[in-house]
């Protein structure tokens, strides 16, 4: 063997160039030929390679030459096909198509009676065109002669004695004999008178016997001589006639291999399979109508088991992607490309269906686009990533867009088939922005199929914006009117709820699923409770690994005390809070106490301005007995007056404000009292001070000395009877209050003043007395 391949590489070196390398001998029958399997060094494709040496047998060189010539000169589909040539003094070689012989199969009687029949029809064929056309004899047909291509079909060979009958200086009459095994294929008639005889006899004689041989042969598996031709019981019956005509000792009155065609395709013909009709009707697949079409699909399911598996991948689907690609083939041709394509291996994939994929995303006919959507899933795992993302996606998106909705439900599906193969940045950019609208489609179909992707796609998406981009899209379809979109929202959800932080789950997803909780449809109503349920497992189980208490320790803490007044050190009863939020107040309370009218020590709240001092309150440098044996205190600055509130200090609290998380109490309205908030009384108004017995005076904190303007003013109130200063007249409608009786007098209402200390100095009694008759004037004027 090694010898054979060292002798052939150097008979090519001392020859012409022949761009082809030999592989592995075949073992072939009866021909003057070796055959090697081979490969082109271009490409590295697969080939078979015939030699002939000539040196070694020159006898037989016409035969071999006569075969290069005619293979050059002949094309038919049913005729092996040249792929180059080299003839030299020394050597033949003939570079063709990858071939297997006929002859393996049939010694081991491994093909079934449909595909006999297919094959035989193809060789008619053929013949027919030699017989017919060509007005030529091949003058060889046996299972030697006849090759399996890689698409399985039969090819016919063996042209070494093919000859013209118009021609001289034939081939056949000449070297017929010198054929490989003339004799037990040789015809009754060239065996009694020679070659010489087929002039005299027709064309298509010497073929027709011998097709009838091969007939014998590949159903009974071997032929050794004439006097078996007459055993017919492995030849199908409908065959038999036909058959014994092709093999009458008479060559003018023998059936033509034509005539024989013709017969078995007739209505009921021994050549009217499936296998076949569909073999036929394959190649015109792109012009039929729909109808036939689906027709011929359906013949092709019932023989895919007969066909040959090469048949499928090197002839039908190359017809099935002409008739989707230009013949309007469909979805029905489609999904048969994708049975086929199954069975391809990765480099058959790549080369025969990926580009024409390729080439279909591109086209903008909807109804390839929806094919091609519906079958992703069968060819995503035989394309590449870089092809699906650099040229598939981007033709693909269209689909996001396109105004027909079952273009837009149908993209937003595949993209769960497609995204694995998606680069990051492509499905964190361009997808996510497509399916942000598609979440908002009319549709609300779409917009369901949008929620359920986002929940299949959310591991796929970034850590960064993830969370983000999922919580804000399953909010909004909680909110959705289509029931299933919220329902969809609630799964998805309850699916992803390990890609959300604790904090996220309690803050942010839960108070949006919680209305679902009483959704109108009982539906959501229990996925509610549901996905409530994972989302609150979740967060017991996170805060029971949290600390009691963020604040520091109190023993740790300077100047830290123990529990407040009125705090019980344990309460753990729901009223603890106000109990503690009460002695906050006291804790923060400043300023003097006082007794209250009920004996009990009470405290200004801060924003209540202090009392105002009455007569009774006014300090002064002496003491006077009143009839009732009161002792009063005289100040020299006994006017009353008003404490001015401090507008900022309504903006010190610096506790945060959670009122507007509470709209809802508002609207119905109530505020911070027993009454509606807008019948409230107005802080920044007048107080409105209850009479009291008890007159106290209040360091004023600093506030304006109104007593120097008021004492200026009461001395000429009588004669000029002025109001009063804008807020410090009386209220137009109401009641007239009464001054309490001090020292056998009555006097105005008590009213916040100012304690003023003044130097003592002696006062004589007139002028008391006087003082005194003036500040009567002042409790009509309050």
């Amino acid at each position: 063997m090694d010898f054979l391949k060292s002798a052939v590489a150097s008979a090519i070196s001392k020859g012409p160039a022949f761009g082809y390398s030999f592989g592995d001998r075949v073992d072939i029958d009866d021909s003057i030929w070796t055959l090697y399997n081979g490969t082109k060094r271009e490409d590295g494709s697969k080939c078979s390679i015939f030699s002939f040496d000539v040196t070694a047998n020159k006898s037989r060189t016409p035969l071999a030459r006569n075969a290069l010539r005619k293979l050059r000169t002949l094309r038919h589909p049913g005729v092996v096909k040249v792929l180059d040539t080299v003839e030299t003094d020394s050597y033949i070689y003939i570079a063709t198509e990858r071939l297997n012989p006929l002859s393996w199969h049939v010694k081991r009687k491994s093909l079934s009676e449909e595909t006999i029949k297919w094959g035989l029809h193809n060789v008619a064929k053929t013949l027919k065109f030699i017989n017919a056309d060509a007005t030529s004899v091949h003058g060889c047909i046996r299972p030697a002669s006849i090759f399996f291509s890689e698409s399985g079909e039969w090819k016919l060979g063996g042209f070494e004695a093919l000859s013209s009958m118009k021609e001289d200086d034939s081939i056949l009459p000449t070297y017929g004999g010198l054929i490989p095994d003339a004799t037990r294929y040789m015809p009754p008639e060239i065996s009694k008178g020679g070659w010489e005889v087929i002039k005299q006899n027709p064309t298509h004689a010497v073929d027709a016997y011998n097709f009838g041989t091969l007939m014998f042969e590949v159903f009974n598996g071997s032929y050794h001589g004439s006097d078996q031709l007459g055993q017919m019981k492995s030849i199908p019956p409908s065959m038999h006639q036909a058959y014994k005509r092709l093999l009458n000792p008479n060559p003018k009155a023998r059936m033509s291999v034509s005539q024989f065609l013709d017969q078995g395709k007739r209505i009921g013909g021994f050549f009217q399979t499936p296998l076949i009709q569909v073999t036929e009707d394959i190649e015109n697949l792109g012009l039929k109508a729909e109808d036939e079409r689906n027709e011929v699909l359906g013949k092709l399911d019932e023989v895919a088991d007969d066909f040959p598996a090469d048949f499928f991948k090197m002839k039908v689907l190359p017809e099935l992607l002409k008739s989707v690609e230009f013949g309007g083939g469909g979805a029905k041709v489609f999904g048969t490309v994708m049975q086929i394509g199954a069975k391809l291996s990765e480099e058959e994939y790549e080369t025969q269906i990926t580009p024409v994929v390729v080439r279909l995303f591109a086209n903008p006919d909807r109804a390839i686009r929806v094919c091609l959507l519906n079958n992703l899933p069968l060819m995503i795992d035989h394309l590449p990533q870089k092809i699906v993302n650099d040229k598939i996606f981007p033709q693909m998106v269209t689909g996001f867009t396109d105004i027909a909705p079952v273009v837009r439900e149908e993209t937003v599906k595949a993209v769960l088939t497609i995204v694995p193969k998606l680069s990051d940045r492509t499905v964190n950019g361009e997808l996510l922005r497509h399916l942000a609208k598609t979440a908002n489609d009319e549709q609300p179909g779409i917009r369901t199929n949008t929620t359920i992707c986002l929940g299949k796609i959310a591991r796929n998406l970034g850590a960064n914006n993830r969370a983000k981009v999922l919580s804000a899209a399953f909010a909004r379809s909680l909110r959705d009117p289509f029931v299933h979109a919220r329902n969809a929202a609630l799964l998805a959800l309850a699916a992803t709820s390990d890609l959300f932080s604790e904090d996220d789950c309690a803050a942010k997803l839960l108070p949006v699923m919680c209305p679902s909780l009483v959704d109108k449809e009982k539906l959501i109503r229990d996925q509610a409770l549901k996905t409530v349920d994972i989302y609150m497992s979740r967060i017991r189980k996170y805060t029971s690994t949290m600390p009691d208490t963020a604040l520091p320790s109190p023993a740790l803490s300077s100047g830290a005390a123990g529990p407040r007044m009125g705090t019980p050190a344990n309460d753990t009863s729901w009223t603890g809070w106000a109990i503690s939020s009460f002695t906050n107040k006291l804790a923060s309370a400043s300023g003097q106490i006082q007794a209250g009218a009920n004996g009990s020590t009470q405290q200004r709240p801060s924003s209540v301005p202090p009392p105002a001092t009455t007569k009774a309150d006014k300090p002064s440098t002496g003491t006077s007995t009143p009839k009732h044996g009161m002792t009063l205190t005289k100040s020299a600055a006994t006017i009353p007056t008003i404490a001015s509130p401090d507008p900022a200090a309504a903006f010190n609290d610096e506790a945060e404000d959670f009122s507007g998380d509470w709209g809802g109490f508002e609207d119905d309205g109530f505020g911070t009292g027993t009454k509606p908030k807008e019948e409230e009384e107005d802080p920044w108004g007048t107080p409105t001070i209850a009479p009291s017995t008890t007159t106290t005076s209040f360091d004023d904190k600093g506030e304006p000395d109104f007593a120097g303007w008021l004492a200026a003013q009461s001395q000429t109130k009588k004669a000029t009877k002025n109001p009063l200063p804008k807020g410090l007249a009386k209220s137009g409608g109401a009641a007239k209050t009464t001054r309490p009786v001090v020292g056998g007098r009555t006097g105005s209402a008590p009213s916040m003043t100012r304690k003023v200390v003044v130097p003592p100095k002696e006062i004589k009694k007139e002028e008391v007395k006087s003082k005194e008759d003036e500040e009567e004037g002042w409790g009509d004027a309050w």
